[in-house]
């Protein structure tokens, strides 16, 4: 009686922590989708806003009112004016579409990149793998900043040379993401089948391994597209990105310091903004890509 007594409470217990464990996964369930459809439209408001905003506000990003500066936040501009009396609004809008430029075109560059020599890498393997891998290390110590002050440097401020600068400098992790998943590639049995049956390497990389390394490569390139944003902002900030008159989210950040230290706040929060808000809604989506792609961490959110 007292076993049967002991194994009913045992069974309980268990039940209750199954419930409790059911119950936990269904919030984490919840919160991840609340997450991923905050980040989808907050996505899709950037888009329209750099779409939709220039041809319809007929102002001149660059016009310079002086009876204007540094107005406050009101009807007519909506984040107010900056210390030569320009529609802040419109020039964050700008500096947003020149960092979404940037990190896109720069991602995509990087992922060619890194894809093109990681799955070089894993496929020839041997002294190839060993060598392309060694040169990855040594770039990898050399901090991302500095090595991208020290390429835009060499050109005139502009556009081109910072997506080439990001590009150069940002392909390395993709680069060894693709070696290993080419590596964990060549170990299934569809592969040494496509071997056995006397295929060349260059065919079993091109039908296989390349394929298959795609999805995460195209989530190297997504979770890259932020850090570009980032990236060319630091070198606008510094005074490397784009020429002074030219919007940029780094730039007005910097030319605002002045103001922000005599109390004008508004120059400064509205960048600073519309630079963090379109990264985190892009790593949100980023990071769901990556939940869906992950069995394990599925199984985790499903408990």
């Amino acid at each position: 009686m007292a076993d049967a007594t002991g194994q009913s409470t045992v069974a309980a217990a268990t039940g209750g922590a199954r419930r409790a464990w059911r119950s936990r996964g269904r919030e984490r369930r919840s919160t991840r989708a609340v997450r991923v459809w905050t980040s989808a439209v907050l996505v899709a408001l950037i888009v329209l806003a750099v779409l939709l905003v220039p041809p319809l506000v007929q102002l001149d990003q660059q016009a310079v009112d002086l009876s204007a500066k540094l107005q406050a936040p009101s009807w007519t501009h909506p984040f107010g004016t900056d210390d030569v009396g320009r529609d802040l609004l419109l020039r964050c809008v700008y500096g947003l579409r020149v960092s979404l430029l940037v990190g896109l075109v720069a991602a995509l560059a990087a992922t060619v990149v890194g894809t093109a020599v990681g799955a070089a890498a894993g496929a020839l393997g041997g002294w190839t793998d060993r060598f392309v891998m060694r040169v990855v290390d040594a770039l990898s110590s050399i901090p991302h900043l500095l090595l991208g002050i020290f390429i835009v440097a060499m050109f005139r401020p502009g556009v081109w040379p910072v997506i080439v600068s990001v590009a150069l400098t940002h392909w390395l992790s993709t680069a060894r993401i693709v070696r290993a998943e080419v590596l964990s590639l060549r170990s299934r049995p569809y592969v040494d089948a496509a071997v056995s049956g006397g295929a060349s390497r260059l065919r079993v990389a091109v039908r296989h391994l390349v394929p298959g390394v795609l999805p995460q490569a195209g989530l190297a390139a997504v979770l890259m597209i932020p850090h570009a944003m980032w990236h060319e902002s630091a070198l606008s900030f510094l005074g490397l990105g784009l020429p002074a008159h030219q919007a940029s989210l780094g730039g007005l950040v910097q030319t605002a310091r002045g103001s922000l230290l005599a109390g004008d706040w508004w120059p400064t929060l509205f960048p600073g903004l519309f630079l963090i808000v379109p990264t985190l809604a892009i790593a949100g989506l980023a990071g769901a890509w990556r939940d869906r792609q992950s069995p394990r961490r599925r199984s985790e959110l499903s408990l």
